[in-house]
């Protein structure tokens, strides 16, 4: 019962740092917590976390703050990630679902994160290591000419046009175009990139000598389309918060912002989620191991299309944060995206 108690007194000490950052005493927990015992008790039980490493006294001050150890605890004693309002829901749902193509989801998403949590927004364009091939198209365009569309599983579109260098508006050209489509996307849909493009090249010895010049380079233009290699992008929203809660870090922003403009070190610790797109992560201060970012907590979760997850969002912020709303946004918004991504791919 007792370890029970100096928990509770832990999440009140945490809940009402976050709410003033002002250290908390035993008597303001006494006067705004139902605590059931009496001051005394309680500053036997912060003794108690003061010697397991989860809160400590800045300073000269009688009040005490949370630890890194101590938000952990913290954060892995949550019953349960509170919901969103209605209200909030709904703002999220109307302003995600205006939008157009997968940049306008991605930079709609990164503004509507930064203003929720008025934290850094962090969020990865979806992963190619991770995408499949939804549809193939193939569009005559007149003449000789045609465009090969690749549309995939997170609702990004390729184009490439072709000359082939014979006529495809007759009756064979036509019916060649419509057996090479079908056949493309027998082979493909579904796959990831690497996979369907090792599928695709079987596909030129179906045809005759003849037909073969034409499917050649169409096969040639999906394939550059596949193994491209692509730099992976993150987009940020959000940097002039940390201005706003400067006080919260030990010296600086300075690192926090150099760390920031290292894409590659973000992607990185996007990367290293579950693949459950329904956990959340919380890294912590020292968790984090870029030295620029171990003042800050980075609150993550993955989204995708249908129950894949392709890429990563998430807020960073100091560790003074509300976690159980930070949380709470994090996860809203990921679901939301991956059901534009979900309607993108059935459609």
């Amino acid at each position: 019962m007792s370890e029970d108690r100096r928990l509770h007194v832990l999440r009140a000490i945490v809940q009402d740092y976050v709410q003033t950052s002002e250290p908390v005493g035993s008597k303001a927990l006494v006067e705004r917590h139902q605590l059931g015992v009496s001051a005394a008790t309680v500053r036997n039980d912060m003794a108690l976390l003061e010697e397991e490493g989860l809160i400590h006294a800045p300073h000269t001050s009688a009040g005490r703050v949370p630890t890194d150890l101590g938000y952990r605890v913290f954060v892995d004693r949550l019953s349960e990630v509170k919901p969103l309002s209605r209200g909030e829901r709904t703002a999220i749902t109307q302003f995600l679902s205006g939008a157009v193509d997968l940049d306008d989801i991605v930079d709609r998403t990164v503004r509507l994160l930064a203003s929720l949590t008025r934290q850094v927004a962090v969020v990865q364009y979806p992963s190619l290591t991770r995408s499949t091939v939804r549809h193939v198209e193939l569009v005559p365009m007149g003449g000789t000419r045609l465009m090969v569309v690749l549309i995939v599983n997170t609702g990004r579109v390729e184009q490439r046009v072709v000359d082939l260098g014979r006529d495809l508006t007759s009756p064979e050209g036509e019916t060649l175009v419509a057996s090479a489509r079908a056949r493309m996307n027998e082979l493909a849909t579904g796959l990831p990139f690497r996979v369907a493009a090792t599928g695709l090249r079987t596909l030129v010895d179906e045809f005759s000598d003849d037909d073969r010049r034409v499917i050649e380079p169409v096969v040639t233009a999906i394939e550059e389309v596949l193994v491209e290699e692509r730099e992976e992008r993150v987009v940020l929203a959000g940097q002039a918060n940390l201005a706003r809660l400067g006080a919260d870090f030990p010296s600086s922003i300075g690192p926090i912002l150099e760390a920031l403009e290292e894409h590659v070190v973000l992607l990185r610790l996007l990367g290293e989620l579950s693949d459950d797109p329904e956990l959340v992560s919380v890294r912590i201060g020292r968790e984090n191991p870029v030295s620029g970012l171990q003042s800050t907590s980075l609150v993550s979760v993955g989204y995708g299309s249908g129950a894949e997850r392709v890429a990563s969002l998430g807020v960073l912020g100091p560790t003074r944060m509300d976690y159980p709303t930070t949380m709470a946004a994090v996860r809203a918004v990921a679901r939301y995206v991956s059901e534009i991504l979900g309607d993108a791919r059935s459609t």
